[in-house]
């Protein structure tokens, strides 16, 4: 019998829920047994509803396939069967998703969750673990107000904030202020899902327009550099973030185009690379299986990082930095890049299990 924790997928024939289950196979710690989507999907086997929609250009791992879906609109269906869930599930409001992430909670469940529901309930962590780590101490305080004992939830944010927020929180951490931010995406078309964005869309194309993306780019960060302070996170101040999110025709990898404004404190471009090379997390240092070596890739390519060619630098879990240069409007500007998902989806959702177990919650 296998010693990993059994782990649940809410959402599993989905985009999401299909990567989690293809980045779960071999995983040291975890190990799917339970897998859950809607009721028409409920009673058949997993490989026999997705198996003509497979999108990972390699076959349905073996320990899954075989799975009967569950209907993950009844929670105590994985009772007993999951110690807890990965949620990719995508619902008719947010509002149903949050109501049902904690009906999983209250049943002794820990949600660790891909959808944007419960990313603005301020005792839900929104976690990147290399910057926020410590957020996870306001489950607690979560717990104790649900009246939860096991369950509880954890979210991760916006798939495109995962190209460039690591490299800006080294910089804060490293002690430069950062005012202003204006950034520009150029988003994949899998982050709309599958089938996603309609091909005669975005063949020959770019749409300069993402539903509430540039709302969720100039706030979400803002919680992610906050605080918790008496049982919840408080946002932080600044910086001021501008933000433009465009559709590109591009399979996987968001991309973005970010200029800096600094404090009366200003870095040199030799330090703020250095910075970039040298920086570690906590992920880092506790050796977790999905964290990167290291995880902002510095490249000297004048044409660099492009998609195709850095997405998947590290298990797709790296973020990728080039053309940093001085900016004539604010002070730096520079390009970064990540796989939107793997690390802005399923695989940011790993790592953030993998945090929250290290540090005691899925005990």
């Amino acid at each position: 019998m296998s010693d990993k924790i059994p782990v649940g997928i809410l959402g599993a024939t989905g985009a999401v829920g299909q990567n989690y289950i293809y980045l779960l196979q071999d995983h040291p710690w975890f190990e799917v047994t339970y897998v859950a989507a809607s009721p028409r999907s409920a009673g058949k086997r997993y490989r026999d509803v997705v198996e003509s929609r497979w999108l990972l250009g390699a076959n349905i791992p073996e320990g899954v396939k075989n799975l009967v879906i569950e209907d993950a609109n009844d929670p105590s269906k994985a009772a007993g069967k999951c110690r807890f869930v990965f949620s990719a599930l995508e619902l008719d409001s947010k509002d149903e998703i949050k109501a049902l992430e904690n009906a999983y909670a209250t049943l002794g469940i820990p949600v660790v969750s891909n959808a944007s529901a419960h990313r603005w309930t301020d005792n839900v962590p929104m976690l990147i673990p290399e910057i926020n780590a410590d957020h996870v101490a306001v489950i607690d305080a979560q717990k104790k107000a649900h009246g939860w004992d096991k369950g509880f939830v954890a979210v991760k944010p916006n798939c495109s904030l995962q190209s460039y927020m690591t490299p800006i929180w080294a910089l804060m951490q490293a002690g430069y202020e950062v005012k202003r931010m204006f950034v520009t995406t150029l988003q994949a078309v899998s982050g709309a899902g599958y089938p996603g964005v309609p091909s005669l869309d975005m063949i020959d194309n770019v749409v300069p327009y993402i539903g509430g993306e540039e709302e969720k780019s100039e706030k979400e960060p803002l919680k992610i550099f906050g605080s918790v302070k008496d049982g919840k996170i408080v946002n932080a101040a600044g910086p001021l973030v501008a933000a433009h999110c465009n559709r590109v025709p591009v399979i996987n990898g968001h991309t973005a185009c970010v200029s800096l404004e600094f404090g009366e404190k200003k870095p040199s471009l030799a330090e703020v690379e250095r910075i970039w090379t040298e920086f570690r997390g906590l992920p880092q240092e506790l050796g977790l299986p999905f964290a990167p070596k290291q995880p902002i890739i510095v490249r000297h390519e004048a044409n660099r990082p492009q998609p195709r060619r850095d997405r998947d630098e590290d298990k797709g879990m790296a973020v990728s930095v080039g053309r940093l240069r001085e900016c004539p409007l604010f002070d730096i500007r520079f390009v970064g890049l990540s796989h939107n998902t793997v690390r802005g989806a399923a695989g940011g959702g790993i790592l953030n299990a993998e945090l929250l177990k290290a540090q005691g919650y899925l005990a």
